[in-house]
């Protein structure tokens, strides 16, 4: 079946990824709950990474997982586009996140300003570990050159949720300077 349509209507299809077939069931799940490609969710709800379940039935197959946010650091001037929230690696088919490779870390999205959209894209690797280097940095990730660098042609599933700050309604438009809430380690 082809990208679905929601992916298509916000524009996730264009402004991350090129159109594209599912061929694997993905399901997103926030504390439990099944989350639907389109649902709004507040910041407090995703403030734990997701369990994300993986189709298929051949264990031997691996899949890539990002999740990134192209409204960074606001919609109407997202000069960060991709931001990048997540990366697991290596997880086998017909199992979940827990048994990949997390090699960038979850960091919870904490919109200051606006709805943006956090899509989460599932890759089948062409081998086991043969996606082995996080990136450098989270801002000004691209999606695309990640496949190609990595061979990992076009996303096999995808959805994505729209998120704002808890106290959000949209709101007026932020211009100012981008600064990540993530605590220096």
């Amino acid at each position: 079946m082809a990208a679905n349509d929601s992916l298509v209507t916000a524009h996730v299809i264009g402004d991350v990824l090129d159109p594209f077939y599912t061929t694997v069931d993905m399901m997103v799940l926030f504390d439990g709950t099944p989350i639907i490609s389109g649902m709004e969710l507040r910041a407090p709800a995703v403030s734990d990474r997701p369990r994300v379940e993986i189709g298929g039935d051949d264990y031997r197959v691996a899949y890539t997982l990002v999740m990134v946010d192209p409204d960074a650091p606001n919609p109407s001037n997202p000069t960060l586009r991709e931001y990048l929230h997540w990366m697991v690696t290596d997880i086998p088919s017909s199992t979940d996140n827990t048994y990949g490779r997390e090699i960038m870390c979850y960091e919870p999205p904490a919109p200051w300003t606006g709805i943006h959209r956090m899509v989460l894209v599932l890759f089948q690797q062409i081998g086991r570990e043969t996606v082995f280097a996080a990136p450098s940095r989270r801002h000004n990730f691209n999606t695309r050159g990640f496949a190609r660098r990595y061979n990992l042609g076009a996303p096999v599933a995808s959805m994505y949720f729209n998120c704002q700050r808890q106290t959000g309604s949209g709101g007026p438009r932020f211009t100012g300077p981008y600064t990540s809430r993530r605590r220096a380690g």
